[in-house]
């Protein structure tokens, strides 16, 4: 007995060698696969100039995007304002820049939280199976019932409008998929080998969910975050324009949107690049996601 156990401990141990070399060229080759997807790249490039533009907003405005001018009140285009001004005179080429941080926050930070919650309970409920796995399983159920933004503005409606609590409610919202790709990623990874030989050296179930689990996910999961902030913009843009989510002065991209309403036909500028700015942010995320999907999929090795 002692001796088979000794036998699978040392499988185990080479199993987990080997996977180290394993992970480190299956992402160096997927790499390479995304390097020849061109307009993954070029998204990517465009990911990154957003992300450097939020960061270092001070710097790229032309203005305060709070100052009010009311001697310049629903200017059109012009040198001074390379997109016009609002109805309270301000900036709009200032505020579309600050909000991209607004946007890129949501979407991460509510990634992040829907990431959290989806991986703990679709890997609990993957592992442990039985009565804990139905418990969760009907949790994501009655959470993927109601439509998506009608449960977010459910949420905001108890919580309140703010930026702490959008994070929440997108959180919420989204974590049940990447509960479900988790659950059932764990649910084939469990019968492996090394997990068998990892709970026959005597490891704990957080070790093997933590340490041999999760991590052979972790390509599901950067998918999952990639594909899942456009949407988390989007709804965040949702929200806003239907005065629930981000609240003025703050520049969101989809108040913008709906402030701009009333002064469409006369300024249509005011409403079309914040909604320039909404469209060129959810295509570059979802063609990099797309991009990065194929990249991480083993069926792609070979191409």
């Amino acid at each position: 007995m002692k001796a088979n156990i000794f036998n699978k401990q040392k499988k185990f141990e080479e199993a987990v060698l080997s996977g180290e070399m394993e992970y480190s060229s299956y992402y160096k080759d997927s790499f390479k696969r995304l390097k020849k997807n061109k307009m993954a790249m070029v998204c990517l490039v465009v990911i990154i100039a957003l992300i450097i533009l939020a960061v270092f907003a001070p710097f790229f405005a032309p203005y305060d995007p709070n100052l009010q001018d009311y001697a310049a009140i629903l200017q059109k285009p012009s040198a001074a304002h390379p997109f016009g001004t609002d109805e309270y005179g301000r900036d709009i080429l200032s505020r579309i820049i600050y909000g991209t941080r607004i946007s890129l926050s949501v979407g991460i930070l509510a990634q992040l939280i829907a990431t959290v919650i989806g991986v703990t309970l679709g890997a609990l409920a993957a592992y442990y199976g039985g009565w804990v796995d139905t418990l969760i399983s009907r949790i994501m159920e009655i959470f993927a019932a109601f439509p998506d933004l009608i449960f977010a503005m459910g949420i905001m409606f108890v919580l309140g409008p703010g930026m702490k609590n959008i994070f929440i409610a997108l959180g919420l919202l989204t974590w049940v998929r990447t509960a479900r790709m988790i659950r059932g990623s764990i649910l084939q990874l469990k019968e492996k080998e090394y997990v068998e030989a990892a709970k026959a050296s005597g490891a704990t179930p957080f070790h093997i969910i933590t340490k041999h689990l999760i991590p052979n996910c972790l390509s599901t999961v950067i998918v999952l975050v990639t594909l899942g902030i456009p949407n988390a913009i989007m709804y965040e843009a949702s929200l806003s324009f239907l005065g629930m989510g981000i609240q003025p002065p703050t520049p969101s991209w989809g108040s913008m949107i709906s402030f701009a309403q009333p002064y469409i036909s006369y300024l249509p500028s005011y409403s079309i690049f914040p909604g320039i700015a909404i469209m060129i942010t959810v295509i570059a995320f979802n063609i990099f996601g797309d991009g990065l999907r194929d990249a991480l999929d083993p069926k792609m090795k070979n191409q």
